[in-house]
């Protein structure tokens, strides 16, 4: 399986599949393998996808510092895989908690950055808290009666827009995969010290002028759809999609729309 070893002695391992232009593609969580991605409803048809475990994820190493795995640092490990892989510029796809890490590669080294595609993001430079309308879409949802299945099942029934066959199989296969260490979420979700440093991460992000497509679900009860459409609106370049039968995994949910979604934006 191919590895590298990043820039702390950190080694990570990443699978490569499809055919076409690179894409390298980042897991939530924080700490989900990158296998909960699949093919992301057959995107490797057109896109050749490198799927990057992150730090302490899935089969990648788990580095002596803990501070190395907060994802400002692990936006590090891209810019040192990009250079590894030799090209130019990285266009970028990430779920949930790593588009944090997604954003602050493309803000560190806008240069490098081809495209970046956000779904259901956490953020723009941190966790930000859920809104009102992750809320309402769960208020909404308790009477359907795929939720009192999902709970039945030990899924969380905000994750998905339907508890289908689709996902079903989903939330099983995750079960399989290494489960990140208790701590990881305190780790990786590192906040600017300050309302000034947040003010002055949120103007670098302004400052990227990469397309960049955020992917929303309507039926998201996890990060809604009030946060993805605020972090679209934070990019010159920016371009919310909120697919209406979605949940928090699109790919799961509505395979095709979000395939074709994803790679209309990245042929443009």
């Amino acid at each position: 399986m191919p590895h590298f070893t990043s820039y702390d002695g950190t080694t990570l391992f990443y699978e490569v599949t499809g055919t076409g232009p690179a894409l390298l593609c980042l897991a939530g969580g924080p700490g989900a393998d990158v296998r909960d991605l699949g093919s992301l409803g057959g995107l490797d048809a057109f896109r050749t996808l490198i799927m990057l475990d992150g730090r302490a994820a899935g089969r990648s190493e788990t580095p002596e510092d803990r501070a190395g795995c907060a994802f400002t640092a692990q936006a590090r490990d891209l810019e040192e895989l990009r250079g590894r892989l030799g090209i130019e510029r990285l266009d970028v796809l990430a779920h949930s908690a790593g588009t944090l890490t997604a954003q602050a590669f493309a803000a560190d080294h806008p240069v490098n950055t081809g495209r970046l595609v956000l779904v259901t993001p956490a953020g723009l430079v941190s966790r930000e808290a859920d809104e009102p309308d992750v809320a309402a879409i769960r208020a909404r949802r308790a009477a359907d009666p795929g939720t009192a299945e999902a709970v039945a099942a030990g899924a969380e029934p905000w994750h998905y827009g339907a508890w289908s066959e689709a996902a079903r199989r989903h939330h099983e296969a995750g079960g399989d995969w290494p489960q990140p260490p208790s701590w990881l979420r305190e780790a990786f979700y590192v906040r600017p010290a300050s309302e000034a440093a947040a003010a002055t991460e949120a103007a670098r992000r302004a400052a990227v002028r990469c397309p960049v497509l955020v992917v929303a679900g309507a039926e998201d009860g996890v990060a809604g759809v009030d946060k993805p459409r605020h972090v679209a609106s934070c990019y010159p370049a920016g371009r919310l999609e909120v697919l209406t039968g979605s949940g928090h995994w699109p790919w799961v949910d509505e395979p095709t729309a979000f395939r074709d979604l994803v790679t209309g934006f990245l042929a443009d």
